[in-house]
């Protein structure tokens, strides 16, 4: 059984392919999951909020990630891995980004990182690219901005809003990523980003023309 590759992900989008993803934070469900053929098991700093109990998923940490991710990567055979990068882990400065991807890469065994944010974040994702990180973005609603977002509301209702999240999901694009999660936007701005898009995009609450979903394993299971 052959590991799936960013490269495959591309190639599923020119295919209209669909893409399926899930979370995982242990070996067991990741096991799980990997035996039903999803291809992409994100290691999500949901887990501070479905895990360790918090109201956020602010107060994860690196070593949080880490030990989760590489809990996952011992029991995941064919899907691809990606870690999210948590609060505060690349915001300061690209150095501090790259520190920080490298240990999800290093040490917990991820095959690529996730990033919350826009064209802001061109600089952080050419530079771990260059540095051979894969990189996934994250627009509309980045639950890591909750607080500046006035809690988990849907974005990009207003045309001002909508067009500013196409001019970052193309800034992304431009500056590298493999693949862009589009969380709780309306549907015609889902698909105007997926068109506007030579790289996947993979909804989650955005309706059904995304190249992908993604959910929580346990919102899944009820």
């Amino acid at each position: 059984m052959s590991k799936l590759t960013v490269l495959e992900f591309a190639k599923m989008k020119a295919e209209r392919v669909p893409i399926a993803m899930l979370t995982a934070y242990d070996a067991t469900f990741a096991r799980l999951v990997d035996a039903a053929g999803i291809d992409i098991v994100l290691v999500g700093d949901s887990l501070g909020m479905v895990i360790q109990g918090h109201d956020s998923t602010i107060p994860v940490t690196v070593d949080d990630i880490v030990y989760h991710t590489r809990a996952v990567a011992r029991a995941v055979k064919r899907a691809h891995i990606v870690a999210d990068m948590p609060f505060g882990s690349y915001q300061a400065a690209c150095e501090d980004g790259i520190r920080n991807a490298s240990r999800l890469i290093k040490d917990g065994a991820a095959e690529s990182v996730k990033v919350e944010g826009g064209g802001e974040l061109a600089p952080f994702v050419r530079a771990a690219t260059r540095a051979g990180i894969p990189v996934m973005g994250h627009l509309g609603l980045t639950p890591q901005s909750v607080h500046q977002l006035g809690g988990y509301r849907v974005q990009g209702r207003e045309e001002a809003a909508a067009a500013r999240i196409v001019d970052d999901a193309r800034a992304l694009e431009d500056a590298g990523v493999y693949a862009i999660v589009l969380e709780a936007v309306p549907r015609e701005l889902a698909r105007r980003v997926t068109l506007a898009v030579g790289v996947p995009t993979i909804g989650i609450g955005a309706g059904p023309d995304c190249d992908g979903q993604v959910l929580v394993i346990y919102d899944l299971l009820g």
